[in-house]
C-alpha cells in the first residue's frame, strides 16, 4: 500500500516542543519533494517547510523560522518537523506530502498544492498549543 502517515501531534503548552514524523510506504523519498502543510479552525492549508530532495532548495514560512526545523532520513524513509517554541498559534491539523515532480520548495509550499494533484498526502497529525 502507498501511502504517508504523520505522527507524534498532541497537547503541549505554549514554548513546548513536539517532533512529528512522517512514514512513507509502498515508496521511496528519493529524488522526490516533500512538504509539510497545516490547517488551522477555521483558516486556510498553508505550506509550513517543503524542501526538494533533488537540489536542496527549501522553503520555510515565515511565521515559523527559527523555530521549526524539517529533517530527513531516508534509511527509514522518513521525514520529520522539529516543532520548538510553539506557540498557541501554531495550534492545527499538520499534513505531510510528497510528489514526484522536481519542484522547489518554495513553490511546492506556496504554489503546487493548490494547483496540483500532489502524489502522496497523509491523513494529518493534530496539535495542540495552550496559551
Amino acid at each position: 500500500e502507498v501511502q504517508l502517515a504523520e505522527s507524534g501531534g498532541g497537547l503541549v503548552q505554549a514554548g513546548g516542543s513536539l517532533r512529528l514524523s512522517c512514514v512513507a510506504s509502498g515508496f521511496t523519498f528519493d529524488d522526490m519533494t516533500i512538504g509539510w502543510f497545516r490547517q488551522a479552525p477555521g483558516k486556510e492549508r498553508e505550506g509550513v517547510s517543503c524542501i526538494s530532495l533533488t537540489d536542496g532548495r527549501s522553503y520555510t514560512a515565515d511565521s515559523v523560522k527559527g523555530r521549526f526545523t524539517f529533517s530527513r532520513d531516508n534509511a527509514k524513509n522518513t521525514a520529520y518537523l522539529q516543532l520548538n517554541y510553539l506557540k498557541p498559534e501554531d495550534t492545527a491539523v499538520y499534513y505531510c506530502a510528497a510528489d514526484r515532480r522536481p519542484w522547489g520548495g518554495t513553490y511546492f509550499c506556496r504554489t503546487a498544492p493548490f494547483n496540483y494533484d500532489l502524489d502522496y498526502w497523509g491523513k494529518g497529525t493534530l496539535v495542540t498549543v495552550s496559551s
